[in-house]
């Protein structure tokens, strides 16, 4: 089951592949970088229908004028920009915590985990596609909340929950010899981890 299940994410790629040549170009593409507006027309109206879509290439002619005049800058250029440096300081943190947030840690020792709470062995890759499955729905659900909280509050609320999993989950694996039912508790931290980090980071 396994080899055919990861043979079909190859599906998708097969189904783009086929489908991509008959969509249109991005009508910004067409206008700002290739110069063409007949093409850019054709491409809104094939997008969009037939109608007057004179205010979509006057939005892109301005795009087109505040690109002209912004100054393309190398990257020694950017990190010497002295009023560009907040941003790339927070860029930086924000990459840095994703990387080590513990995520990996989470997906590399929950087979572990899974095998000491005494799942037979023929349901551990289930329960870990159930981790990948939570991860998927709860980045969904984030794109729901993003709208509604912005960026910094997820930020914020999903690295706190994920430190108070991370925290309980350290003591459930140091108690794990002492009380039975820590090994259960252990795999529902687990799960409620890949949710915050889903829905927050």
């Amino acid at each position: 089951l396994w080899p055919w299940l990861l043979a079909s994410s190859g599906l998708s790629a097969l189904v783009q592949l086929v489908t991509l040549p008959f969509f249109p170009d991005s009508p910004s593409y067409l206008l700002i970088q290739k110069g063409n507006e007949e093409a850019c027309r054709k491409a809104i109206r094939k997008l969009w229908g037939e109608g007057d879509h004179q205010a979509e290439i006057d939005d892109i002619m301005k795009e087109k004028g505040a690109m002209a005049s912004t100054k393309t800058m190398r990257v020694l250029e950017v990190i010497k920009e002295r009023s560009l440096r907040w941003q790339l300081y927070i860029m930086m943190t924000v990459m840095t915590t994703l990387q080590l947030c513990g995520i990996n840690a989470i997906y590399f020792y929950s087979f572990e985990v899974f095998h000491t709470a005494k799942f037979e062995e023929y349901l551990i890759p289930y329960v870990s596609l159930g981790i990948g499955l939570c991860e998927c729905l709860s980045s969904i659900l984030c794109s729901t909340l993003i709208d509604r909280f912005g960026r910094k509050v997820l930020l914020w609320v999903g690295y706190t929950l994920m430190c108070s999993v991370l925290a309980l989950l350290t003591m459930t694996l140091s108690l794990q010899h002492r009380f039975f039912w820590m090994h259960y508790f252990s795999v529902i931290l687990i799960f409620l981890f890949v949710v915050f980090y889903g829905s927050g980071p």
